[in-house]
């Protein structure tokens, strides 16, 4: 790994030995399981389902049910590290 790579792991603090605790490798080893995509498209839902509600009428339940997308496309992009760098990967 260049240089790049070091600083950023210097950056991170994963120079040293980690290891995630049972919690994370339980979590880790059911979430790498979900396809990346189902977020996507939970998080696209969200949003129709929002426009929808507020179309509707319902302001305030349009507004609770479009707040969850960010939530969906971060766990989407948690599940996405999982696979590529979850915890049974070793750093280089």
């Amino acid at each position: 790994m260049g240089t790049l790579g070091s600083t950023m792991k210097t950056a991170l603090g994963t120079t040293g030995s980690h290891e995630e605790g049972a919690v994370a490798r339980a979590i880790e080893s059911q979430t790498a399981r979900l396809p990346s995509d189902l977020f996507l498209w939970a998080a696209t839902g969200s949003i129709l389902a929002s426009l929808g509600l507020r179309f509707a009428g319902d302001r305030d339940m349009s507004q609770f049910v479009g707040q969850w997308a960010p939530t969906l496309l971060i766990l989407g992009l948690y599940n996405k590290l999982v696979k590529v760098a979850g915890h049974e990967r070793t750093m280089a």
